[in-house]
């Protein structure tokens, strides 16, 4: 295959992922989408098994089979609730395979045309050690994201005195020793600047709490596209440097559009939570014996059949409870008794951006009644009854009244403000972000504690028993 041919290949491929990118940006369109990106690599990989430069099929063959065994055995395997973990762990590929070529680069550079041993070009040097320090970062840092979200590692913001100062440090460090490296190619400089990387991807993502994590996953897929961008100059591959743009781009936008949505700032999630005060972003929330109203599935149910409008708020309880489906026939019912039923989606509900999305719309809810909170919090002052299932931090009023909060600032969900609140929830413990909700005390607000599946199931039940 020609260069010329296998260029017109990749930017066809390049296209594949603009539109899969579109397509994916709506629920609606999300399955095209999904399509277009599956084309698109496709196109990739049989264009770069072609190309010239491929002496051997042996290794790549092996390779291909395993990890796309590995691939397949997960994506039937892995539950809707891994999906952030899943995700936080195929980041750290992307960054750790950024290193690796760079290593290969660095020891056998005339197989990638950028000079010979300890005579490569300056300018790959760079891009080089660009490159690896972005993977070093985005796969330690995803590391110890998918701990958080796995549960390995505490959810609450793991911070220490100086944290920034020593950032700030390790930054300069490393970037002395990229200038250094790109004099001398030393190649313990490159793996001492790799071994640093690594320390600042854990340093910048330990301070960061449970509430900010979709964020952090966000920031983290934005990582690894500049990371594969840098692969994409090491290996001299249009394509790579075509996607890794696309997904480091497409990425950092919705970082900001969420921390926009969240009151924080971008400058906090890409150092790490700078700004945050330890003393207190790590204070737990003492366990309140304030009183609290318990209600059940029963009368729930009588409430909603009553009402004229509800409006149901998941989050993350919902999906470990693999509730969404028992809440959608739940809302069919509502609905076919004239109940106008809703759904109030908070931008970080869940641990990824779109986990709400993705669930209801694997319950096959109707796009048209799930709305996000811009579109839906004026609404809740004149709505009769609220259903929250699971969720907790993106209700808490705290984020609205007490300054000290780690998750003060951070735009919530006004359900305080309807007629009735009816929240479903295991237990009265804290939320991810170690925070307890002011909403459980609430004279207007029932708490129903249990599984949420379940609780859905008996009101299912209640509902098809008992009339308008």
């Amino acid at each position: 295959m020609t260069p010329t041919i296998s260029t017109f290949l990749y930017l066809i491929a390049g296209v594949c992922f603009i539109m899969a990118l579109r397509g994916l940006s709506s629920a609606a369109t999300s399955r095209s989408g999904n399509l277009y990106g599956i084309c698109g690599m496709v196109i990739a990989i049989l264009t770069t098994l072609l190309t010239p430069a491929i002496a051997k099929y042996s290794g790549i063959v092996v390779g291909i089979a395993i990890g796309g065994a590995i691939g397949a055995f997960i994506a039937r395997k892995i539950k809707m609730t891994a999906l952030p973990q899943l995700v936080a762990a195929f980041h750290s590929l992307v960054g750790l395979a950024a290193v690796f070529v760079a290593g290969a680069a660095l020891y056998n550079p005339t197989a990638f045309g950028i000079g010979v041993v300890d005579a490569i070009y300056t300018a790959s040097l760079v891009e080089m050690s660009l490159g690896t320090i972005i993977g070093a970062i985005t796969f330690s840092g995803s590391v110890v994201a998918f701990g958080k979200l796995q549960g390995l590692i505490s959810g609450r913001p793991l911070v220490f005195p100086k944290q920034h100062l020593v950032n700030a440090v390790l930054g300069i460090v490393v970037i002395g020793l990229v200038v250094i490296f790109a004099m001398h190619q030393h190649h313990s400089i490159f793996w001492i600047m790799t071994a640093l990387s690594l320390i600042l991807g854990v340093l910048l993502i330990l301070p960061i709490g449970g509430a900010d994590m979709p964020v952090v996953i966000s920031m983290l897929n934005s990582y690894s596209g500049w990371a594969a961008a840098g692969i994409g100059f090491t290996l001299n591959n249009h394509l790579l440097l075509i996607t890794g743009a696309l997904v480091g781009a497409s990425g950092a936008i919705l970082s900001y559009i969420m921390c926009k949505g969240m009151n924080r700032s971008i400058i906090n999630v890409i150092l790490g939570g700078f700004g945050t005060d330890p003393a207190t972003a790590s204070a737990a929330a003492d366990a309140s014996d304030k009183p609290v109203k318990l209600s059940s599935a029963e009368d729930a149910a009588y409430m909603m059949g009553n009402a004229r409008n509800v409006i149901i708020v998941p989050g993350y309880g919902m999906a470990v409870a693999q509730a969404q489906h028992a809440l959608r026939e739940m809302a069919d019912i509502l609905t076919s008794k004239g109940v106008k039923v809703r759904y109030a989606i908070h931008p970080v509900a869940g641990r990824m951006p779109g986990h709400m999305n993705v669930l209801l719309a694997e319950a096959n809810v109707n796009y048209d009644s799930v709305l996000e909170l811009d579109d839906i919090n004026s609404d809740f002052g004149s709505t009769d009854v609220v259903f929250v299932i699971g969720a907790n931090d993106i209700t808490n009023p705290a984020a609205k009244t007490d300054k000290t909060s780690p998750i003060y600032g951070m735009p919530i969900l006004d359900v305080e403000k309807a007629q009735t609140v009816f929240f479903v929830k295991r237990s009265l413990a804290s939320g991810y972000a170690g925070v307890d909700n002011e909403l459980f005390y609430r004279d207007n607000t029932m708490m129903v504690l249990g599984d949420a599946k379940k609780v859905c199931d008996e009101l299912v039940k209640a509902l098809k028993g008992g009339g308008h």
